[in-house]
């Protein structure tokens, strides 16, 4: 008996789920986490009026300081360890720990407030980190085209616009498959870039 285990260990990959204050955060990372999800939800209070805003939210009550975290297995092969930010602005000191190390991110974008994912979507646009923008579908809120977003948003072409609802994990699992699409073709199209220049024309000598 030689002892050695077969178990697969799963790679470990960090995800980051961002966007506006209240666009579903939290309640993406639940619907999906297979652990009991690690939250930092805190009550909305007079000291945040004038401001966080709440325009289209109004009934938000809570929420999240510091940060959001869960865990699904997507394969034997795969563990994805989700990291939510918050929303406001005024934590966005916390986003360059949050992102570091990751391989990329879903910034989730709520229909009602399309505004409030200009920061984060700034943000991962400047930092070069692979991210999909997933709409999130709330009641009562009008639907808009992924295109038209993408317009109002000013994305360009190859980064995905896809809807979600994020309280329904099949959606969430969706979204998460896509970013990890975007990821595999970032990677793949920068290993291609760095083979193509070691491999780049030789200096012809004269014989």
């Amino acid at each position: 008996m030689s002892g050695r285990c077969d178990r697969v260990v799963p790679l470990a990959v960090k995800i980051v789920v961002s966007g506006g204050l209240g666009a579903g955060k939290s309640t993406f990372i639940g619907a999906i986490s297979e652990l009991e999800t690690v939250d930092s939800e805190a009550a909305m209070t007079e000291v945040s009026v004038g401001v966080d805003s709440l325009d289209g939210v109004e009934s938000k009550t809570t929420t999240t300081v510091a940060l959001d975290f869960g865990r699904i297995t997507l394969d034997p092969t795969i563990a994805l360890y989700l990291f939510g930010t918050p929303g406001q602005g005024r934590f966005s000191f916390l986003w360059d720990d949050l992102v570091e190390g990751a391989l990329g991110t879903v910034v989730l974008a709520d229909p009602r407030r399309i505004e409030e994912s200009f920061p984060a979507v700034d943000y991962f646009s400047t930092h070069g980190t692979p991210f999909v923008l997933a709409v999130n579908r709330f009641d009562g809120a009008e639907r808009f085209e992924p295109e038209d977003v993408r317009e109002a948003l000013g994305l360009h072409v190859e980064v995905p616009v896809l809807e979600c609802d994020a309280r329904e994990r099949a959606s969430v699992r969706n979204v998460l498959g896509a970013l990890m699409d975007e990821v595999v073709g970032d990677r793949a199209a920068a290993s291609g870039r760095r083979t193509a220049a070691r491999s780049g024309p030789r200096a012809v000598t004269a014989g």
